[in-house]
C-alpha cells in the first residue's frame, strides 16, 4: 500500500517523536495511509504546531503521514470565478501568489503577516484552518469573509462545505479525512486584516478582525462581512456589526462606535499572553483599524 519513503526514528527520541513518518508520493497513497492508520495517524505538512505538542503537554500520534510534496496540493490556482487554494500552501507562498489581486488584500495580510518570516515559509493554510486549538490563527478569520468553502477528502471521495461550517465539525472529523483544497470565489470588495500582537516579531495575536465590504459609489456600505479571531476558541463572524454597517457610508469613527456599542456578545478566553476582558475590549480599534486599511485599498 505504501509506496512512499518511510521514516523510521532511532530509539534515542523515541519518547518524544512518533513511531514513524511516511512521507507520501500522492494524494491516493496519503488518503490510503490515513485511512489504515486511523485514529494512531495525523497528516503532516510543515508541522509548526505539531512539532510543539511536546511543549502544551501533548501526546503526539503514532504516525504522521508527510502531504508537503503532493503537487496539488501544492498549488494556488487562480481562476476568473474563484481561486483555488491547495491544503499545503504555506502563508509565504499564499501572500505572494496573492499579491496582485487587490481584492484579497486581506487575505494576503493575514498570510504575509503572520507569526515571523520563518514560520510562514513552513506554515500552511491547511494547518491553519485544521488546528482547532489553535485559537489565533490568522488564515480563518480572512477567509470566513470571504465566504471560503473547504474541500475535505477520503477514501470515498470529496466533499466541499462551508468554512463556517468546516470550523463547527472540523474537531469530529473521522479519522482519515484530509482537508485538500480551499476554494474562494471572486468578487469586487475592499477587504482589510488587523491584528493586534503584544510583542513586534513571532507572537500570537490576543484580537484579530477582518473585513469584506462592497460600497456603492456614494461610499455607501452594501455588502458587510466581519469575521473576529483570538478572542474566543474559534473566529466566527460578527453579523451584528455586519447589519449595523449596511447603508450607511463607511467611516472609521462611526463604525468603531458601533462595534463598541455590540462588545457585549463576545466572551473573550484566558490565557497566559492576555485575559479576556482585554481581547475584548481592543475590538472597536481594531474595527477603525480594518476600515481605515479598507478605504485605503
Amino acid at each position: 500500500m505504501m509506496s512512499g519513503s518511510p521514516i523510521q526514528n532511532g530509539p534515542v527520541s523515541a519518547r518524544d517523536a512518533p513511531a514513524s513518518i511516511y512521507v507520501a508520493p500522492s494524494l491516493a497513497a496519503a488518503l490510503d495511509a490515513l485511512s489504515e492508520y486511523g485514529a494512531a495517524g495525523a497528516p503532516l505538512a510543515g508541522g509548526t504546531w505539531i512539532m510543539r505538542s511536546p511543549i502544551r503537554h501533548e501526546p503526539l500520534k503514532t504516525h504522521y503521514v508527510a502531504i508537503g510534496r503532493i503537487a496539488e496540493l501544492t498549488a494556488v490556482r487562480i481562476g476568473g470565478d474563484a481561486i483555488e487554494i491547495g491544503a499545503a500552501v504555506t502563508h509565504a507562498a499564499l501572500a505572494a501568489a496573492l499579491g496582485d489581486l487587490p481584492e484579497f488584500a486581506g487575505l494576503a495580510a493575514a498570510a504575509g503577516g503572520s507569526a515571523n518570516p520563518a514560520i510562514r515559509a513552513m506554515a500552511t493554510i491547511g494547518g491553519n484552518l485544521a488546528t482547532s486549538e489553535f485559537a489565533a490563527a490568522d488564515c480563518v478569520p480572512a477567509l470566513l469573509c470571504l465566504d471560503a468553502d473547504v474541500e475535505i477528502s477520503g477514501r470515498d471521495g470529496r466533499e466541499r462545505i462551508s468554512l463556517a461550517h468546516f470550523l463547527a465539525v472540523r474537531s469530529t472529523l473521522a479519522p482519515g479525512r484530509l482537508v485538500t483544497r480551499i476554494i474562494v470565489p471572486r468578487a469586487e470588495h475592499k477587504t482589510a486584516h488587523v491584528r493586534l500582537p503584544l510583542r513586534r516579531s513571532g507572537d500570537y495575536p490576543v484580537a484579530i478582525v477582518s473585513l469584506s465590504l462592497s460600497v456603492d459609489a456614494a461610499n455607501r456600505v452594501q455588502t458587510a462581512r466581519i469575521a473576529v479571531g483570538s478572542v474566543e476558541p474559534s473566529a466566527r463572524r460578527w453579523p451584528r456589526l455586519e447589519a449595523a454597517l449596511i447603508g450607511h457610508p463607511l467611516d472609521a469613527a462611526a463604525a468603531a462606535r458601533r462595534a463598541a456599542e455590540l462588545t457585549d456578545e463576545f466572551v473573550g478566553r484566558d490565557s497566559v499572553d492576555a485575559p479576556a476582558w482585554y481581547r475584548v475590549s481592543v475590538l472597536p480599534g481594531l474595527v477603525r483599524r480594518a476600515a481605515i486599511a479598507a478605504l485605503g485599498s
